[in-house]
């Protein structure tokens, strides 16, 4: 009787999750053997348990000779047909972007303070330069951002107390006040500080008082003008 289709998905057990991944590692490992037997081809296998154990298969030679030779098939330059400019142009130009990429990665590197062993003097001086440069930069253009805002703060208060020193303009000694129409007919007083006063109505018993020109300087007038009035 044949085994039914497994599902694939992550086994919760783990004595189950164990047992199975041993079983299919064996079988993994021969078909690998199997595969460079048969074919006559150079195999390496490598694999990592959840738990952080290897295993490795290489064939014919050890498995460090196929890494280095897998990664010199990916990594080196491949031949190109010098019958081809365009091809020959393209990778002209990609080694020169390697070339910019690797020396970008080294100088930050170098900016972290990382690798500066390999550094001769010449060049720490360069570097020191550079970060003297890039701190004097960053300086100023905080200290430009510094200035905006004060700019910034020092607009926004002369806009709020704007209003509030036009109100005291208009109630201040030099304001122009416009009199009514009808306050240019009122009289003027003889106040010594010279205010104008508008006129006043008295209503009761108001006592007469003679002025100086209507009283008489000597006696016998006024005997005769009392005389006078009792006849």
């Amino acid at each position: 009787m044949g085994r039914g289709r497994v599902e694939l998905k992550l086994i919760e057990n783990k004595i189950n999750r164990q047992v199975t991944f041993s079983k299919r590692r064996n079988g993994l490992m021969k078909k690998a053997f199997e595969l460079s037997v048969l074919c006559d081809a150079e195999v390496a296998l490598i694999v990592f348990s959840s738990r952080g154990k290897h295993f490795e298969f290489g064939s014919p030679d050890s498995l460090t000779k196929t890494l280095d030779r897998y990664q010199r098939f990916n990594f080196s330059p491949q031949p190109m047909d010098p019958t081809n400019p365009e091809a020959q142009k393209w990778f002209q130009d990609l080694s020169k972007l390697k070339e910019k990429y690797e020396s970008l990665q080294r100088f930050q590197r170098h900016l972290l303070g990382e690798d500066l062993e390999t550094l001769t003097l010449t060049e720490l001086e360069h570097l020191e330069k550079q970060l003297e440069s890039a701190l004097t930069l960053g300086r100023q253009r905080r200290t430009e951002l510094m200035l905006n805002q004060m700019e910034e703060l020092k607009n926004k208060l002369a806009a709020e107390r704007r209003p509030t020193g036009a109100i005291n303009r208009s109630w201040g000694p030099d304001a122009h006040i416009t009199e009514a129409p009808f306050l240019n007919r009122s009289t003027h007083s003889t106040h010594p500080n010279g205010l104008e006063t508008e006129p006043t109505l008295q209503i009761g018993y108001s006592h007469y008082e003679p002025s100086e020109a209507t009283i008489p300087r000597n006696g016998g007038a006024r005997n005769n003008y009392m005389q006078g009035w009792a006849l």
